[in-house]
């Protein structure tokens, strides 16, 4: 080995050995910078947002009352219609001539009745009436001639036989008179009252069958019940429409509902009536709360509320999601904090990290409240003139060394 190479070895231990020399640490290492802020009182702006799903204002699904072949289709999928817009006609021949022939019985139980009111009871009032005028007449006659008889007899003048005679046709008359008076009295009263019911209960039977048949044929012609857009249209001109399923369905856009589901806490602040925002990829709407369900849905401890607005031009589609903002009002002297000191509790809800006059951090469970823009309400967990940490929190333990810098202008007592 060369005399250098000894030297040079020694060289090399001596960097060997200051390369793997670990190096002290810093004395502020362990000491992490934070930015804080006091929670303070203030008035508030409540503002309650949540996602939604957004509905029409009211939808239709028109379902034929017949089943028949599909004649003709008046309107397509896209198209606004009317209420009462005529939108398809099916096959109804058939029915056509049910209705038809409906029709003309009717009219044949219509001219029934009306022959039974105006001849043929007058008729038969008029000869019962006029049997009874001859049955009194003839009744008379023959008391007279009995009473002739009487008093012929009284005088020896006539012959027994010929009294008897005239009081046996006496007899006979008083019955024809009873029997013309009785058949009257029934014509006036339970005849003619039974004639015309039967014959007034036949034209309405015969009306009712006719209305019926119209009905049925006027079934072949498909309306919209509602104005709106056509949003499906299930079948093609000639396929069988059923009267089970639907042909059409119809949606009114003009105005739309957001239905959202909002926890407990906000939704108590929310009442029918208030003003609110729907916000979707087509624009922002201005509409009002219109239902505030007074049920809890125990699966996930939310109410659920309704916004209805004006879609003006169609702005948003039913079925998309929305934003919804909903003016909840103002609390007058809530505690705030700015959302930016919120952390995630590894325990589940909310945390802050709350700087201590000892110079160390201090791990502190929530409970949110309101939130409005960056700020928001603690209901619980911090009182006036706790000073979060805004700034250098994130992964910081609990009870770490902490060094306050730049604080909110609003608090005084920041560490140097």
């Amino acid at each position: 080995m060369p005399k250098t190479s000894a030297p040079l070895l020694a060289l090399c231990f001596l960097l060997l050995g200051s390369c793997s020399k670990a190096p002290e640490a810093s004395p502020a290492g362990s000491i992490a910078p934070v930015q804080v802020v006091a929670a303070k009182r203030a008035s508030m702006h409540e503002v309650v947002t949540a996602e939604a799903v957004l509905y029409p204002i009211q939808q239709a699904n028109i379902v034929p009352k017949i089943s028949a072949p599909v004649q003709r289709f008046l309107a397509q999928r896209g198209d606004h219609v009317r209420e009462g817009q005529l939108l398809a006609v099916l096959e109804s021949s058939d029915l056509k001539a049910a209705a038809n022939e409906s029709e003309a019985l009717y009219h044949q139980a219509q001219a029934a009745y009306q022959g039974t009111t105006a001849s043929t009871m007058p008729d038969d009032l008029l000869k019962a009436q006029t049997d009874v005028t001859s049955a009194r007449e003839a009744l008379d006659a023959a008391k007279r001639l009995l009473e002739n008889r009487e008093a012929l007899l009284r005088q020896g003048a006539l012959a027994q036989k010929l009294v008897d005679d005239a009081d046996v046709a006496m007899v006979q008359a008083r019955s024809q008179f009873e029997t013309a008076q009785q058949h009257l009295k029934s014509l006036q009263t339970v005849g003619q009252g039974e004639q015309l019911k039967s014959a007034h209960a036949q034209m309405e039977a015969a009306q009712a069958h006719n209305q019926s048949a119209q009905a049925q044929a006027s079934f072949a012609e498909v309306r919209s019940p509602i104005s709106g857009v056509v949003s499906e249209r299930a079948l093609n001109i000639g396929e069988m429409a059923s009267s089970g399923s639907a042909v059409f369905s119809i949606v009114d856009i003009s105005r739309v509902v957001a239905r959202a589901n909002i926890p407990v806490h906000q939704a108590a602040l929310i009442r029918v009536g208030r003003t609110a925002t729907i916000s979707g990829p087509g624009g922002e709407l201005s509409g009002k709360v219109t239902v505030v369900s007074p049920a809890v849905d125990p699966s996930t401890t939310t109410v659920e509320v309704w916004i209805e607005a004006a879609n003006t031009g169609e702005k948003l589609t039913p079925g998309i999601t929305v934003h919804i903002a909903v003016n909840g009002g103002e609390i007058a002297d809530a505690l705030v904090i700015p959302a930016a000191a919120l952390l995630n509790s590894d325990e589940g809800g909310e945390k802050v990290m709350v700087a201590g006059s000892d110079s160390l951090a201090h791990e502190q469970k929530v409970e949110v409240g309101v939130r409005s823009g960056g700020d928001v309400q603690i209901l619980s967990g911090l009182k006036e003139g706790d000073r979060v940490i805004v700034e250098g929190g994130l992964g910081l333990e609990d009870k770490a060394k902490i060094h306050v810098g730049v604080a909110d202008k609003g608090d005084k007592g920041d560490e140097k």
